[in-house]
């Protein structure tokens, strides 16, 4: 993996740095794969339950590094994106980890995110507009359908910047805390408690549900949660609550 993205486990949590301090963390193709590796190590070791995805130096990203684009380079993966998850996310949660900057780029790869945790000092925004440019990877198509879509105008029109007070009104961010890495591990120790199934599915139901015919969407439901409650930690689930113990989760 390219040294310009860090990785290290904790208590089932992966944690995915993007280590370009010095440029602001701007995407290069060199962190775009290391990013889509960490991410497919993710998905594949069943001893990692969730993913979160930070920044090195106090800055989340500060979106495409320029320098690589006046050279000819995409920051992005074939099939997967800017920054190698806008387009294909993992399967497994992964939460934004928001110190300083998340812009353009940077905000794409955010909002591509589950949850959101971010310093209180955090900025977002999108000012591709203020370059000739357009918030392309993800920003005009998805913001809009994460903030009501007149606040997505006004930030893609404008490409002024909000603070993390106004994100969090908006819905656009979880929590907002002193210290946004130790939030997020905090936010995903939460979701490492429970049965991995059923997270995983209970997020894939989220992300598809709003494409499906609203008069398809129980049967496609069950179609996916069934497996759920015939599995064996739908069994430990209700035995370790019987029993007043903490689950023993296999993930099957």
């Amino acid at each position: 993996m390219s040294e310009e993205v860090l990785t290290s486990e904790e208590d089932g949590i992966l944690v995915v740095t993007i280590n370009r301090p010095e440029a602001k963390n701007a995407m290069t193709k060199a962190a775009a794969e290391g990013i889509a590796a960490a991410m497919d190590r993710l998905d594949s070791d069943d001893s990692l339950r969730v993913g979160i995805l930070t920044g090195a130096g106090g800055t989340f990203c500060s979106g495409m590094d320029l320098k690589g684009f006046l050279r000819g380079e995409s920051p992005s993966i074939e099939g997967r994106g800017f920054g190698g998850i806008v387009q294909k996310p993992p399967e497994k949660p992964l939460i934004a980890a928001v110190e300083g900057y998340a812009l353009a780029g940077g905000l794409e790869l955010m909002i591509a995110c589950d949850l959101v945790v971010a310093d209180a000092g955090a900025k977002f925004g999108i000012p591709e507009v203020k370059r000739g440019l357009v918030a392309a990877a993800g920003g005009v198509m998805m913001l809009p359908d994460q903030i009501p879509e007149r606040i997505a105008m006004e930030l893609a029109l404008t490409g002024d910047f909000i603070t993390a007070a106004r994100a969090y009104e908006l819905g656009l961010i979880n929590r907002v805390t002193d210290d946004a890495l130790a939030g997020a591990k905090d936010l995903a120790k939460s979701i490492v408690a429970n049965g991995p199934l059923a997270v995983r599915v209970s997020k894939q139901v989220i992300k598809q549900s709003r494409g499906w015919p609203m008069d398809e969407r129980y049967t496609r439901q069950t179609q996916l949660i069934a497996p759920v409650f015939v599995s064996e930690d739908a069994r430990e689930g209700a035995a370790a609550f019987a029993e007043k113990r903490a689950p023993n989760w296999k993930g099957k």
